[in-house]
């Protein structure tokens, strides 16, 4: 057995900025550096981590974790349409391995992923379909917040899962660092009400978007937003990008003192480095499920604070 671990961020302005970050061609050549060895691992298993903007998952039952049976991805904007291939026998069996080590997941036979998941997947793998996956979702966008403990645990408890499976496992988490989207996807209450029905719902309240309308929204704002950037209407401070809190992150995910983010203060956290920086969620896990399956620390590949971008962009590996 072999496991190795990539954690990357993710954004729709990738593929939409109005105008390329300064270090543009670095951060490329770092993200097709992880696709070269994620692709060069072969992995016979992969485990995604992810989260969720309102596409999957709607505040009216909103899981801390969730592991698809079977999946299939929106074509939001930034995000990649298509099913998963989920191996059903596997992901049931890891189902039950959580469970009988005490943490209880929600299980989906047809989750709905959206960027999320899929464009890292995409392109980490040259695919969705690509490699047997199996994507599970943490809670990152609505409180309360999933506790860093128990996330942690989770993926420990996948670590001791893909240890003993016999198979070659990729760890894969998409999310962070710092960024504050709450332009995009509001607090409860602070948006429309069509929106916040949507958030509720996903559109089973009458005065709801329809998912092609939610769909279309975030092409238009996501857009302006980038038009937004250049023209200075929105800084680095406006989306919370906050290499200080990031760099205090990164010294302890790479020294692999995960246990040390149980004591983390996340409303300060989401104070300080916005409602994105939750999704670090996703890192915790792999590299606990790495930790645990005897992998190696991680490895910065490259950071950077990338406005243009919308977030703090970083790479991080592990074999």
């Amino acid at each position: 057995m072999t496991t190795s671990m990539i954690c990357a961020s993710h954004s729709p302005l990738l593929y939409c900025y109005a105008k390329a970050p300064d270090d543009w061609e670095a951060l490329q050549a770092a993200f097709k550096a992880r696709q070269e060895a994620a692709q060069a691992f072969d992995a016979d298993l992969v485990i995604a981590f992810g989260a969720d903007h309102f596409n999957g998952f709607f505040l009216k039952l909103m899981p801390a974790f969730c592991v698809g049976l079977k999946a299939t991805a929106v074509g939001d904007i930034g995000g990649f349409s298509g099913a998963l291939d989920v191996p059903l026998d596997i992901a049931t069996e890891l189902v039950h391995y959580i469970r009988r080590n005490d943490l209880d997941p929600a299980v989906s036979t047809d989750m709905t992923i959206d960027h999320a998941f899929s464009q890292t997947i995409n392109n980490m793998l040259g695919g969705l379909d690509a490699k047997p996956t199996i994507p599970i979702f943490i809670n990152a966008i609505a409180e309360p917040f999933v506790p860093f403990r128990r996330t942690r645990l989770l993926g420990e408890a996948i670590g001791r899962f893909a240890a003993s499976s016999g198979k070659r496992v990729l760890f894969l988490a998409s999310g962070g660092m710092s960024h504050n989207p709450r332009r995009y996807y509001p607090e409860l209450g602070d948006g429309s009400p069509e929106v916040t029905a949507w958030q509720m719902s996903g559109g089973d309240y009458p005065e709801s978007l329809s998912p092609g309308q939610w769909i279309d929204l975030l092409e238009v704002m996501h857009h302006e937003g980038a038009e937004m950037i250049v023209r200075g209407e929105r800084t680095a401070k406006d989306m919370k990008l906050n290499q200080e809190a990031d760099e205090r992150f990164l010294d302890v995910f790479c020294g692999n003192r995960l246990d040390e983010f149980d004591d983390w203060d996340q409303q300060k956290l989401v104070e300080e480095a916005g409602i994105g920086s939750m999704e670090l969620h996703t890192w915790i896990a792999a590299a606990a499920a790495h930790r645990a399956a005897g992998g190696s620390a991680p490895v910065r590949d490259f950071y950077t604070v990338a406005p243009e971008l919308g977030i703090a962009c970083g790479i991080v590996h592990a074999n």
